[in-house]
């Protein structure tokens, strides 16, 4: 037997060890953040405890922040140099444009301006739901995700964002928006409960050895993620855990990727080591200037700017993670083989 063969079936129950841990990780944080929230939520209307405040730290700010160091990578900065437009003058853009906004529009316009931020916030939530499956799909070797699974993911995601804007007071959100709002969340309640059937019902019919449970957990998990919303009167109930998954799954898969195979020049402990002090010292910038929408102009000037950087990071995400793209897809299988190998 060739020399390469041995060294590749050798690995093999490695890569698959490593691929488990990586699912069964992502579903115990996705679904422990979402139970957790429930079980901390404090009363509508009260503070959050010290607990979940400092679980929304790092699944909001932090998280965010952590996107940054994709600056310190070198194949990286290569990459987002050649596409400046959506690397460095929309991120730039957002910052600014969103900082000008804080200190100039009315503050029942600027609430109006707060959903649409919330909107695509919660969906970018969900695109990275469907990503995670996705790559569940491609580290299981079951096939991708076919096009009605997508749909519905995407359907359940939407529909669980359109029950948000809804009812605003789960978004701490009451003055200063339409009273239509609340009249049109049985619909979006309706809407969601469809998708989420639909999708199920999709992934019964794929063949069984192309379901195994992990999928099937990871799958289910995309499509109920914002069942939540649905249940809860409570703000921290409803919405805290949506943040905190979704900051505990990305924080985990950057760590993996700072930490993992084929890290260049870069050695992997001081790769990490760059990655929690940049999640942290700007995740303490970034909440900070989150606290800062109730006051005079130059907070509310430091507020939208915190809003434009969230945005901003919206759009890096996208590009960086995008795995139908060559480069993310080569930067991701090189450092995550298990995955993608």
């Amino acid at each position: 037997m060739p020399a390469a063969d041995t060294a590749t079936r050798s690995s093999r129950p490695l890569h698959d060890a490593r691929r488990d841990a990586w699912l069964g990780t992502v579903l115990l944080l996705t679904l422990g953040s979402l139970a957790g929230a429930v079980l901390t939520a404090p009363p509508a209307g009260s503070p959050a405890g010290p607990a979940l405040g400092a679980v929304l730290f790092l699944g909001s700010s932090v998280h965010v922040a952590a996107s940054a160091w994709f600056c310190t990578v070198p194949e990286v900065r290569r990459f987002m140099a050649a596409r400046p437009g959506r690397y460095l003058y929309a991120p730039a853009a957002l910052v600014g444009g969103t900082a000008l906004l804080g200190a100039l529009v009315p503050r029942g316009a600027f609430t109006l301006l707060l959903l649409a931020f919330f909107a695509w916030q919660f969906v970018h939530f969900q695109k990275q739901n469907l990503g995670l499956a996705a790559l569940a799909h491609a580290a299981y070797g079951t096939g991708p995700l076919r096009r009605e699974e997508r749909r519905s993911i995407v359907a359940a995601g939407l529909a669980g964002t359109a029950g948000l804007l809804c009812r605003p007071s789960l978004l701490q959100l009451g003055q200063d928006t339409p009273s239509l709002l609340p009249r049109l969340f049985p619909y979006a309640a309706g809407l969601f409960a469809l998708a989420v059937v639909v999708g199920t019902a999709c992934l019964l019919r794929r063949p069984r050895d192309t379901r195994p449970w992990q999928v099937v957990g990871l799958q289910g998990t995309a499509l109920a993620f914002f069942l939540p919303v649905f249940l809860f009167n409570s703000p921290y109930a409803a919405v805290a855990g949506l943040t905190v998954a979704h900051g505990f799954q990305y924080l985990l898969m950057l760590g993996l990727v700072a930490g993992g195979d084929g890290g260049g020049r870069m050695p992997r402990l001081i790769s990490l080591t760059l990655l929690v002090n940049i999640a942290l010292l700007l995740g303490i910038v970034l909440n900070l200037a989150s606290h800062l929408h109730g006051g005079g102009p130059t907070s509310r000037t430091l507020y939208g700017a915190y809003l434009g950087a969230v945005m901003a990071h919206f759009v890096l995400d996208a590009g960086l993670w995008r795995l139908r793209d060559e480069f993310p897809r080569t930067f991701l299988r090189d450092r995550l083989p298990y995955l993608l190998g």
